[in-house]
């Protein structure tokens, strides 16, 4: 089931829904129709569509918004803050085209710093699908749950998953802690898992762990995987700061963890405007390169050991 049918399955069978945009339709363009007066376009006017969420959701309506990622968490992100975040507010916020998505885009429509900003935000919860089978998996889920959602939509297709039920605030542990453990979410766990396979192969045992919401973030599977691995990798499409590599560190921290932890993101850049799977493989994303770049990490690492 697409991400379309499943919204439209859910919408329609309870007024409390209602589903907005600001004028980003092609998320929805196949079921526009159908939800007649339960789908508004509010134009290209991003903060006007929060308020507006956020005034229906204090009538009891479950206002689920699309936006690019990069204005519905930059030029929004007051009205995310102050009318949803504070006042705890049901509204789902569901940003498209983020990280490496977005592709040929240019840095204004680059978002790779959407998952620093919204997990900032007291109240706001994130959730980063692997594909679109655990979006749909998950949906039903979050647009019930009273909390206030920042959704990075992901419509690719279904890859290789332990496919464990989705629960709020549990990671999804792929392949089991191993030397080197990769934890990641979002479009890249389908490189990542590739990466895992080709380390495997090469005598390097990897786990892989796709994190699925980041706030609340699992950290009994981050504290557990440091405990039972000689390297973690963090793999996103997101800047080194804010994200998950933040995320982990302060994780490990707070619970008095040591383990050497690896950031493979954008650090402090953008990435090159290309195609999809040209970005990837430019930018060092793609299985292969990961494989590469994990590896001579970990090669790095025991060559520091004393004897």
């Amino acid at each position: 089931m697409t991400y379309q049918h499943k919204l439209k399955e859910i919408v329609l069978s309870d007024p409390k829904y209602l589903v907005m945009t600001a004028e980003n339709r092609g998320p929805l363009r196949n079921i526009i129709d159908d939800l007649g007066s339960r789908f508004l376009d509010v134009g290209i006017m991003e903060q006007g569509m929060i308020g507006t969420a956020a005034g229906l959701a204090l009538r009891g309506r479950v206002p689920i918004v699309h936006s690019l990622s990069c204005f519905l968490t930059m030029r929004a992100f007051e009205f995310v803050r102050t009318d949803v975040g504070l006042g705890k507010l049901p509204v789902k916020m569901t940003g498209t085209l983020a990280g490496f998505l977005s592709e040929a885009n240019g840095p204004t429509h680059q978002s790779i710093e959407d998952i620093g900003l919204m997990r900032m935000i007291p109240n706001v919860n994130i959730f980063c699908p692997a594909d679109e089978l655990e979006l749909c998996e998950a949906l039903p889920i979050i647009l019930e749950s009273p909390q206030p959602w920042y959704i990075r939509f992901n419509p690719r297709r279904p890859v290789e998953r332990a496919t464990v039920a989705f629960a709020v605030g549990q990671a999804e542990v792929v392949r089991k802690p191993g030397e080197v453990t990769i934890l990641t979410y979002g479009a890249l766990f389908e490189q990542a898992y590739a990466a895992a396979l080709r380390l495997e192969r090469n005598g390097i045992s990897t786990g892989l762990i796709n994190m699925r919401t980041l706030k609340p973030v699992d950290e009994c599977a981050v504290v557990a995987a440091a405990k039972e691995s000689g390297l973690l990798v963090i793999v996103e499409d997101h800047l080194s700061t804010g994200g998950l590599y933040s995320i982990v560190c302060e994780t490990l921290v707070a619970q008095n963890c040591c383990c050497p932890v690896v950031s493979l993101s954008l650090n402090q850049r953008w990435f090159k405007p290309l195609l999809y799977h040209d970005v990837l493989d430019f930018e060092g994303f793609s299985g292969e390169k990961l494989a590469e770049r994990i590896a001579a990490a970990w090669e790095g690492l025991a060559s520091q050991e004393p004897g």
